[in-house]
């Protein structure tokens, strides 16, 4: 199931990239070729980057590819430090909860201010910019509440020491 997740988010971002590239490539040509580009590439291209952005974060979580200081936690991988390495898991669990509640509520907040206003070229809801850090939070909230709920240890096996 997490293939097939890790699948539709690599399109996404796929497809938001090529739009944006295409976007700005057209536009480009069209401002230094002809003297006049279109108006709402920036605007697509901005919105477009938010969106890979955050799809990318989420999709980033379980892969376990977000930034980590495994420097600090190898040590806690000795005997004898069973305990003290799951009290660290679970409050780096806690936190990252924590910080996906925080970043939701301020996300949520964004998109209520931005239902009454739209965008000045097209017109789209200002909703649709903050609208991908809410849904980012919340999918990685809920990934790290089932992993702090089911103990799930946590996975240091990154090539860096401090990425």
């Amino acid at each position: 199931m997490n293939d097939r997740y890790q699948k539709i988010s690599n399109t996404l971002m796929a497809v938001c990239l090529a739009v944006m590239a295409s976007a700005v490539f057209v536009n480009v040509v069209l401002r230094y070729g002809f003297g006049s580009g279109i108006a709402a590439s920036e605007e697509l291209s901005r919105l477009l980057f938010v969106w890979m952005v955050f799809i990318g974060a989420t999709a980033a979580y379980p892969m376990g590819e977000h930034m980590a200081f495994t420097s600090l936690l190898r040590p806690l991988y000795k005997p004898g430090r069973l305990v003290l390495l799951q009290v660290v898991t679970v409050a780096i669990r806690a936190l990252v909860v924590l910080s996906c509640a925080l970043m939701g509520w301020g996300a949520w907040q964004q998109v209520i201010v931005g239902m009454g206003s739209h965008s000045v070229v097209m017109g789209y809801p200002q909703a649709l910019l903050p609208l991908p850090a809410l849904l980012c939070s919340g999918a990685i909230g809920l990934m790290a509440l089932y992993q702090l709920v089911t103990r799930t240890p946590l996975d240091i096996g990154h090539v860096q020491d401090v990425e």
